[in-house]
């Protein structure tokens, strides 16, 4: 597909490890923002405790490249054992409605 690939990836951190996992992904997303086709890749904390990942690929190329580099494989080896589940993955393309200001992609 070539139009833009939205992701959302919620992390479920262990409460014990929750600071740990945090400063793991903070630590990457920097790295994240320099990759080809990575428009956005902005962290949240949800109130209920996880942590997700807004991402915005130029191409679903993009974002699967993205999936095998080094920074996706730092952020799997750092979360083992610090995690209640698996990252949750939602990945979407936009449906146009609207302008791009109100979101139409």
């Amino acid at each position: 597909m070539t139009k833009p690939c939205i992701i959302i990836a919620t992390f479920s951190p262990k409460p014990e490890f929750y600071d740990e996992a945090l400063a793991i992904l903070k630590d990457i997303t920097l790295e994240v923002h320099e990759e080809a086709g990575c428009e956005l890749y902005a962290l949240h904390e949800e109130v209920n405790g996880r942590i997700v990942f807004v991402e915005r690929w130029t191409t679903t190329k993009d974002w699967h490249d993205h999936l095998t580099l080094d920074t996706v494989a730092r952020i799997q080896a750092g979360m083992k054992g610090k995690v209640i589940a698996d990252v949750d993955v939602m990945e979407m393309y936009g449906v146009l409605v609207g302008t791009p200001e109100q979101g139409a992609l």
